[in-house]
């Protein structure tokens, strides 16, 4: 377990650590292009996540507690969270890149899309580690992987830190701040997702984009659910 532990740690301060350069540049003109998306994708993005983030707190409605057994050996359980991802990811590849080639009335259909590929995918997490996701304390614990997965680098910090004290932390947490969820993956997608509107380069950009998504959110997942791991052996 010392190789798993230490590879926890380099992960966060990598994962922590300010952005490059030219990331912070590409987050000033992201910033600017968000000003020439029209009005009616934002207005998608904001109700497409605003609705997830209900169903989420409502209920477990992306998989079913049978789906996968859980594995006792935190080896085990990465394996079959990394067959998983890629299983997810593969879908959405597929998905963005055949919305992508609409143009932006099928590229608009691919947010609510890709949103419930990554949430059938983080409940599957849990029930891989043993967590019951019909529990509202891990649904809400689902919520906070994602945005560590898709947030600005002060906010990961913030998310971090209650996912590293989550047995303290989720007392405090009765409900989720879903503006602040929203605006923050809203940004963290914007610039790239409007490329995915564009007829002629829709379907590359859509499938390299969810690609990526899906393989960043995997990667958060399985170090967020390590983190719990280790604190519960504790």
């Amino acid at each position: 377990m010392n190789h798993e532990r230490e590879e926890l740690e380099q992960w966060k301060r990598r994962y922590t650590r300010k952005s490059s350069i030219f990331q912070r540049v590409s987050k000033q003109a992201q910033t600017k292009v968000n000003g020439w998306i029209p009005e009616k994708a934002h207005k998608v993005v904001t109700e497409s996540i605003k609705k997830m983030v209900e169903i989420t707190l409502k209920g477990s409605e992306w998989v079913s507690l049978q789906t996968i057994p859980c594995r006792p050996a935190l080896q085990e359980r990465e394996v079959v969270m990394k067959e998983r991802m890629e299983f997810h990811r593969k879908a959405a590849t597929i998905e963005g890149a055949g919305t992508g080639a609409g143009g932006i009335f099928l590229g608009l259909a691919d947010f609510p899309l890709l949103l419930s590929i990554k949430m059938k995918f983080l409940s599957e997490c849990s029930l891989i580690h043993g967590y019951d996701p019909k529990q509202y304390e891990e649904r809400l614990f689902l919520l906070y992987v994602f945005q560590l997965a898709f947030s600005s680098d002060t906010h990961k910090k913030k998310v971090l830190h209650i996912i590293e004290n989550w047995e303290e932390e989720k007392e405090k947490l009765k409900e989720l701040d879903w503006k602040t969820f929203q605006q923050e993956y809203r940004d963290y997608i914007d610039l790239v997702k409007m490329l995915q509107l564009i007829p002629g380069v829709g379907a590359v950009v859509g499938a390299y984009a969810n690609y990526q998504l899906l393989d960043q959110l995997g990667e958060v997942a399985k170090f967020a659910y390590r983190i719990r791991y280790f604190n519960e052996l504790e």
